[in-house]
């Protein structure tokens, strides 16, 4: 739990490899998953380094088990996936890998393509069977002489047979083809106007799809035989068939051939069919051996490419028998590294042990975090801000606190929260069953991937709307009211405005156990005056005590730092300033509900001279007296409030200096002592004359010194105006939580006065249908405005509250996430990515 307040404490170390062993501790390393190697080659192309052509054989390992991939889902057979991750294979297992692919490969293309060219042969004899069929019914026609054949043969004669002309006996000759039957009407009117009309048409559908054997669709076509005369018009014809794509086959005019050529056509289909079904058996048989092994071979081939990748980050000593490595590792990890280091040289036979040195470095670490399923969301949401810097105070763990809780003050419903913690509940009690489905849905992954939050935000909604006493902007009596009514029904009805009298016998001078008193619930008027009154205050109470909290956690970062400077002239000026200032305003709060009571017996502290805060912390700044106090009454809730209060005021607004000129003018007078010590120090050892270059030199760098003061002031002020001005701010800012709950609790009411009331008024048999239909309006507008829209809502100025209001206050957040070489990340990463 350590590094979930303060990032892991790294080191940079060398690492020295035997070529033989190298490969082997990579793997190792990548299987813990807790080193983040350096690329020592940043100016080297990726085509020139020593293990290009092995990530090039695993590219093309990679693509061949895509290609098998892509065959095994067409044909819709499962993959087993038992969830084990099998070790990198050695560097000699590749040539096996290859080989094992490569046989699939020319396999199944082999397959694919004999199995494409018989569904194509299948294709042209199903149409040829349909040709001769269908054309059957027009030679039949053509013979019997009926009506349709005897117009298209008269259409068919010239003119000068239609004169008496001796002609002779007239010649048709016919194509007979197949076509698509979306392309008919064209190819009809094409005909027509090529031809002049001098060709007569006849089409007739083929009830069943054809597939189509170069990518498997199902298409719909048409026979068609074309009758005509003479040579040219059949060239014409054979023109426009091939323009439209349109596939011709050869038809006898005999009829004996036609049954014949049919009776052919059939037994080939047969045989053809015969041989498909053969051919499909055999790739089924190879693409089912290929989905046992195909995530395993996956597994092992992205292995394989990530070892050589991270191997091409090393460098060769001069021996070029030596790989060397630099890389972070976390220093509690160190035994376990060399531990596995060690284990992949046994594994590799090599006799020369690896050497792991930590080195020295002035550059930054990079931050490292340990967290677990249920920190890791919390964590995201940090880091989505900014990464922490090296060792810097973490925010995540208190954030597991904060930002549930101060969700809940703006989703306050015991209902609503209810059904948000069932659903986070459901998803961490099946977290197992979802997470192996690995869905695509983005959405869906971020509900899944924040369960935790979801379930701790349920949780803390169903508190504070036990606080607020609202479900579903009802309220439960369990306690029993304080409160009663001395009134008639005609007295409540007739007069609206009427209230209950906390100083008589309509209250029990007992508050309510837990919570409001339910009594709320039915004032209609002063309800939500109340309430305003009652979440401002503690809207108030919970900001600044939030930021307070920010301001004392960067202590502990100075603290740890040994920034002493930035104790005394940041962190004091900053609390005093916060605290004289909005934490005695929220002490007023308490003092004023303590003292001032509706019951009270001292005349001064009954509910009528309580004095607002507002106007009391207002002329507190300002320095400005409150008004004369009337009657018994007084302005003041203490004695010696007002010396008090300008006293707080005086050193409040002397912590603005502090905080703007503390800081730079310590960085000055340091520079200034060093300055001196290492002119008189100079002077000791060189003499005068020696001594006046120096002082020289000290001279001819002032400028560069006055550069760096002005900007040291720049900075401070800056960050003074930021602080000084963002408590004002912020402290207006956590006024969120007030209006955002107002809102729900207001939003919640009008659901239920507007839609389900609507349905309880209604009685009979009618009434409990109505009432059904409008109890399903009402769950859906529920869950999808205010779970829903208002859940999202709240939690996005929750996120804005903690990265801005709290973060600001104590972390820095430029620092850089330690990425360990790891195969979990890679996998997961390599899967994704496949998967979109």
């Amino acid at each position: 739990m350590g590094s979930l307040f303060r990032s892991e404490e790294m080191s940079l170390c060398q690492l020295f490899l035997q070529s033989e062993a190298a490969y082997a501790c990579v793997s190792e390393l990548g299987e813990l998953g807790l080193v983040q190697f350096r690329d020592l080659n940043p100016d080297v192309n990726a085509f020139q380094r020593k293990f290009v052509n092995e990530v090039r054989r695993c590219d093309e390992m990679e693509r061949k088990l895509r290609y098998l991939e892509k065959e095994i889902k067409k044909d819709g057979i499962p993959m087993l996936d038992t969830g084990e991750s099998p070790e990198a294979p050695q560097p000699r297992e590749m040539i096996d890998l290859e080989a094992t692919f490569e046989k699939l490969e020319n396999e199944l293309r082999e397959v694919n393509q004999n199995a494409e060219a018989l569904k194509r042969n299948y294709l042209e004899l199903t149409e040829l069977k349909h040709i001769l069929r269908k054309t059957q019914v027009f030679f039949d026609e053509q013979e019997g002489g009926m009506h349709t054949t005897e117009s298209m043969t008269r259409a068919l004669i010239t003119d000068e047979s239609r004169t008496g002309k001796a002609m002779g006996p007239v010649q048709l000759g016919f194509v007979a083809g197949v076509i698509l039957r979306e392309r008919l009407p064209a190819f009809e009117r094409m005909l027509w106007r090529a031809c002049r009309g001098n060709v007569f048409l006849r089409q007739a559908m083929i009830e069943d799809p054809l597939e189509d054997p170069s990518n498997g669709d199902k298409v719909y076509k048409s026979v068609f035989i074309i009758f005509f005369q003479g040579d040219q018009l059949k060239t014409r014809v054979k023109k426009i068939c091939e323009g439209f794509r349109a596939t011709l086959y050869p038809c006898p005019e005999a009829p004996t051939d036609r049954r014949e050529m049919a009776m052919g056509v059939m037994t080939r289909i047969e045989d053809l069919h015969t041989v498909l079904g053969q051919t499909q058996d055999h790739r089924h048989r190879v693409l089912v051996a290929a989905a046992k092994n195909l995530k395993n071979w996956f597994v092992k081939v992205r292995k394989i490419k990530a070892i050589y990748h991270t191997l091409n980050l090393f460098n060769l000593d001069v021996t070029q028998k030596c790989l060397i490595a630099e890389c972070w590792v976390p220093l509690l990890d160190f035994e376990t590294i060399q531990i596995a280091l060690r284990r992949g040289t046994e594994r590799s036979g090599s006799s020369v042990p690896p050497i792991l040195n930590r080195m020295e470095t002035f550059e930054d670490p990079p931050t490292y975090n340990r967290t677990n399923k249920f920190t890791h969301a919390f964590q995201a949401l940090i880091n989505a801000y900014g990464v922490a810097s090296y060792r810097e105070m973490n925010p995540a763990p208190y954030t597991i606190i904060t930002f549930p809780f101060l969700f809940a003050v703006m989703f306050g419903d015991l209902g609503h929260g209810t059904i948000m913690a069932l659903f986070g509940l459901w998803m961490v009690l099946k977290e197992k069953p979802l997470a192996a489905k690995k869905s695509d849905n983005e959405i869906w992954n971020i509900f899944f991937g924040g369960r935790y939050i979801i379930f701790l935000m349920g949780v803390f909604s169903m508190y504070t709307g036990f606080v607020y006493n609202d479900i579903f902007s009802k309220s439960l009596n369990v306690f029993g009211s304080a409160w009663s009514t001395n009134y008639n029904t005609s007295t409540v009805m007739s007069n609206k405005a009427l209230q209950l009298n906390p100083k008589g016998m309509d209250y029990a001078q007992t508050p309510y156990p837990f919570g409001l008193d339910p009594v709320w619930q039915v004032a209609p008027l002063n309800k939500i005056i109340f309430q305003n009154a009652y979440k401002m205050k503690i809207s108030i109470i919970f900001g600044v005590i939030h930021m307070l909290f920010g301001v004392f956690v960067g202590l502990f970062n100075h603290r740890y730092f040994k920034n002493k400077m930035a104790i005394y002239c940041e962190f004091i000026p900053q609390v005093i300033f916060l605290v004289f200032l909005f934490f005695y305003m929220t002490l007023l709060m308490f003092i004023k509900w303590v003292k001032y009571s509706a019951s009270a017996t001292d005349v001064v502290y009954s509910e009528g001279c309580a004095p607002s805060i507002l106007i009391t912390f207002i002329n507190m700044v300002l320095f400005k007296a409150p008004d004369e106090h009337t009657g018994d009454c007084s302005p003041y809730m203490f004695a010696g409030q007002s010396g008090l209060q300008k006293f707080l005021v005086v050193v409040a607004l002397l912590c603005v200096p502090w905080m703007l000129l503390a800081k730079p003018i310590l960085i000055m007078r340091g520079r200034k002592e060093a300055a001196v010590s290492v002119f008189i120090e100079t002077l000791d050892d060189s003499g005068t004359q020696a001594g006046q270059q120096p002082a020289q030199q000290q001279g001819g760098g002032h400028g560069h010194d006055n550069e760096e003061m002005s900007e040291i002031f720049i900075h401070q002020g800056i960050h003074t105006i930021e602080y000084v001005l963002g408590s004002v701010s912020h402290t207006a800012s956590y006024l969120r939580l007030w209006a955002l709950s107002l809102a729900h609790a207001q939003l919640a009411e009008v659901l239920w006065n507007m839609v389900l009331q609507n349905g309880l008024k209604q009685d009979g048999w009618i009434g409990g249908i109505a009432l059904w239909a409008v109890f399903a309006f009402w769950a859906v507008l529920t869950v999808g405005i205010l779970v829903l829209m208002e859940g999202l809502s709240a939690f996005l100025h929750t996120l804005r509250l903690h990265w801005v209001e709290f973060q600001s206050k104590f972390y820095a957040g430029l620092g850089y996430a330690f990425q360990p070489f790891s195969f979990e990340v890679i996998l997961e990463s390599s899967s994704s990515s496949s998967e979109d």
